[in-house]
């Protein structure tokens, strides 16, 4: 079983699950509401997987720090994507909210456990 064993990996961990989370919501747009096979199973895996992994690092970081950095992850790159790549509105104050939620995310990693 995977054991996360240090803060350090903790981040990583949560990083990675983070970005799971961007594959979940993407494939879940694109599953069509879930009636194409190939989507629908990358979008609950990648869930599953992210949500796994997510609570392996519960032991090392405080929980409402680790889920508000994971689920900042995965909102604040979903939203970036939807502006790259699947033309959704690219306005300034949506730029600004995208910014915001990366701040927190990085304000939470530097107080760490504290």
């Amino acid at each position: 079983m995977f054991t996360v064993s240090s803060p350090a990996l903790a981040w990583v961990v949560i990083f990675f699950s983070g970005s799971l989370e961007i594959v979940f919501s993407i494939s879940m747009k694109f599953s069509d509401g879930y009636s194409r096979p190939f989507y629908s199973a990358v979008s609950v895996c990648s869930a599953v997987l992210s949500v796994w992994l997510v609570s392996t690092t519960l032991e090392i970081l405080p929980i409402g720090t680790a889920y508000a950095v994971w689920a900042g992850i995965g909102a604040a790159g979903t939203a970036l994507i939807g502006v790259l790549w699947l033309g959704e509105p690219a306005t300034l104050m949506r730029f600004i909210c995208i910014g915001a939620v990366v701040a927190g995310i990085v304000g939470l990693q530097l107080i760490g456990t504290a």
